[in-house]
């Protein structure tokens, strides 16, 4: 794995096969320098890195600050230098009690699941973080089979509880990797999968999560009004 963009030219980061760390993009290669902002973003300087924005003093005002690119990418870095992308910055959300959340370290590990085809964590300004699930109609079938459960819709599948059952199974699993703060509490099965076509998801197979929370504010609404602590 590797890392690099558009503003930096080439790669800024690539393991190397010789001495590769699973879960990072490496470290920096030579002449490029990082480290992490306060608030978790990636920020790059060196040789590689675009000096302006042509024709646009503004947008060079805000990505370069102090001599340090903002990437807009949110990341760790172990003690040996190797960078870790947790997610956007845009994406990040922060709970009620100010707590950071990486949505793609919850999101990536449930869409992994043989049912999930997506899953949306939600929570900014909230007490906690919840999650909106979509199940996989294609995958659906052949896991009711293996599991000895009758054939259902899709919504169907949404209400029953096995599958809310294994839903909740994943969930747990995510939630390992992260801390209490960070992990799900409540989630909510959607009846339909996002697609291309209802405008749920960009040509590139990306949640478009602005339309997600327009389409279904109200269930994330639901989700916290029996919650004490959002009154």
């Amino acid at each position: 794995e590797g890392y690099g963009l558009t503003e930096t030219t080439a790669p800024t980061h690539v393991n190397l096969p010789f001495r590769a760390k699973m879960g990072t993009v490496g470290p920096p290669l030579p002449g490029t320098e990082v480290k992490i902002a306060e608030d978790g973003e990636i920020l790059v300087r060196g040789i590689g890195v675009f000096t302006n924005d042509h024709n646009n003093p503004q947008a060079t005002a805000e990505a370069i600050r102090d001599g340090w690119f903002h990437t807009g990418d949110v990341g760790s870095m172990d003690s040996d230098g190797y960078l870790s992308i947790t997610g956007r910055e845009k994406e990040i959300l922060v709970t009620a009690g100010g707590k950071n959340v990486a949505p793609a370290l919850l999101e990536d590990p449930l869409r992994s699941h043989p049912i999930i085809s997506q899953a949306v964590a939600v929570g900014d300004q909230k007490p906690f973080v919840a999650a909106l699930i979509t199940l996989d109609p294609e995958t659906l079938p052949r896991w009711l089979e293996t599991h000895d459960l009758p054939e259902m819709s899709v919504t169907q599948a949404a209400r029953d509880p096995k599958v809310r059952e294994h839903v909740q199974m994943a969930i747990d699993r995510a939630n390992r990797k992260v801390s209490r703060a960070e992990s799900i509490r409540e989630f909510r099965i959607l009846d339909h999968d996002f697609t291309i076509d209802n405008n749920m998801l960009t040509p590139s197979m990306k949640v478009k999560r602005h339309e997600v929370m327009k389409n279904f504010g109200n269930v994330v609404d639901e989700i916290y009004a029996g919650d004490p602590r959002t009154s």
